[in-house]
């Protein structure tokens, strides 16, 4: 068992899963609740990472990063071939995931619910915080989870701008391949078995939240005719 790769590729998700929480949330909230002019072009670059070859979204991120790219000129960061660079694959492969997913279970929530809110004098960080966040978490949950399972995973782009480093870039991903071509079956049989336990309770718990999500969508619609507002908030909103 490689456990270097291991601790680094936990190192390199938990970082990228908390830039992933952070960015993903900001976007999804974003484009579920604003119209603005270039939304639909924001969409499509924000998805555009799943549908991408690994080798041509690592191209991409390799000129960026790159000695004539935006963060070399104008950030003055080297990043090529160390781990940080690994956590920028792993947030640009797993943000979408988590920014599609948040931002269906945000424009899911009804929006008579929240201008009843606003009606009753909540601001909207009372609103984010006691009704928005609340009501879509399970969408959130899932699609952070998912996010996480995918950043773990991440290999081409990786490979491409942060190399494939013993002790220092490599992860778990590529230290399965090195003992592939090492002929190295046991320890590959065992990282293997390792990240498709890791994956498989991530898609569970996904699913799970998927469905609970879908079940809470469903009760909310049958039963907000006789409930108000304040019944429908986990916490009950101070002050208004």
């Amino acid at each position: 068992m490689n456990w270097d790769a291991l601790r680094l590729s936990l190192q390199i998700t938990l970082i990228a899963t908390v830039i992933i929480a952070v960015l993903g949330l900001a976007l999804a909230f974003l484009l579920a609740r604003r119209d603005f002019a270039g939304k639909t072009l924001l969409e499509l670059i924000i998805a555009l990472p799943l549908i991408l070859p690994p080798s041509v979204l690592g191209y991409y991120l390799l000129v960026m990063l790159g000695r004539n790219g935006p963060v070399v000129r104008f950030l003055h960061l080297e990043l090529l071939f160390t781990w940080p660079a690994a956590i920028i694959a792993a947030v640009a492969v797993g943000l979408p995931l988590m920014v599609l997913t948040a931002r269906s279970a945000i424009y899911d929530i009804d929006p008579e619910i929240e201008n009843a809110a606003r009606l009753s004098g909540a601001s909207e960080w009372q609103l984010l915080r006691y009704i928005t966040l609340p009501m879509a978490r399970r969408g959130i949950l899932a699609g952070l989870v998912l996010a996480a399972a995918r950043a773990l995973g991440e290999f081409g782009a990786t490979l491409m701008i942060a190399g494939n480093i013993p002790g220092r870039t490599q992860t778990m991903s590529m230290a399965i391949y090195d003992a592939v071509q090492n002929r190295q079956y046991d320890q590959a049989n065992l990282m293997v078995l390792v990240m498709t336990s890791v994956a498989f309770a991530g898609l569970w718990l996904a699913m799970r939240w998927g469905y609970g999500q879908r079940q809470a969508r469903t009760q909310r619609r049958t039963s907000l005719s006789r409930f108000s507002v304040k019944d429908l908030i986990h916490t009950p909103i101070p002050n208004i």
